[in-house]
């Protein structure tokens, strides 16, 4: 069994202290749980972004029955992902393109504002199954280079969890066609994830629009 997580500050040290030993596990997070497979990434899940199937289900990509028939079939072999392929619901390298885009969307929740983490559970295997693996270093650089872009874009990360409202009386001018209709979901209850989620977005564009739209001065953090 691994040890050595534990004696590190923050998650992604831990990560790379499993990478090191080759661990097969999940490492829980305060904001969410990174899976291991031969010290490699197959899956991230936070419950500030959208899952996988949301995002397929609300985009099209895979009709709901589809995806619950592959989650009810394959869930408990932990092969929903290739169901959903062999079921011909959606094709090997779609369904690699959007597991990859949710699993560092849900790293970048998990890794931006790192602290210890909580918990390892040796063994332990997501029920979607592997689908594409990533090495940790990776995952720590791509969630380090987006946080660092977002903050250029404002330096508020309240905007990336809390619930969101438009400042009052702030006009908006004509603005580009997805960070307008980003603005159109902002209600004052919806978060980034519940906003991306609605939009069948990858949450980490719909942060870029919401950041910039924070920037213009158009939405603020809900009081």
């Amino acid at each position: 069994m691994t040890t050595t997580w534990t004696a590190h500050e923050t998650t992604a040290d831990a990560l790379g202290a499993l990478a090191r030993e080759g661990a097969t596990g999940a490492l829980s997070g305060e904001r969410g749980i990174v899976y291991l497979k031969a010290g490699r990434v197959v899956h991230v899940e936070s419950a500030f972004t959208p899952d996988l199937g949301a995002l397929l289900t609300r985009s099209g990509a895979v009709p709901p029955d589809g995806w619950w028939e592959a989650v009810d079939r394959g869930g408990t072999q932990h092969r929903v992902g290739h169901r959903l392929v062999d079921g011909g619901s959606l094709a090997a390298g779609a369904l690699e393109v959007c597991h990859l885009g949710a699993l560092f969307d849900a790293a970048y929740f998990v890794l931006a504002h790192d602290t210890r983490a909580q918990r390892f559970r040796p063994g332990a295997v997501h029920w979607l199954g592997a689908v594409r693996s990533v090495p940790v270093d990776v995952v720590v650089r791509e969630s380090g280079r987006r946080r660092a872009l977002l903050d250029r874009i404002w330096p508020d990360s309240a905007i990336d969890t809390l619930p969101l409202t438009r400042v009052p009386g702030a006009g908006a001018d004509v603005l580009p066609v997805r960070r307008g209709r980003t603005l159109t979901q902002v209600d004052g209850v919806r978060t980034a994830a519940e906003i991306a989620s609605a939009l069948a977005c990858r949450t980490y564009h719909t942060l870029v629009e919401l950041r910039r739209l924070a920037a213009d001065g158009l939405v603020r953090a809900a009081p």
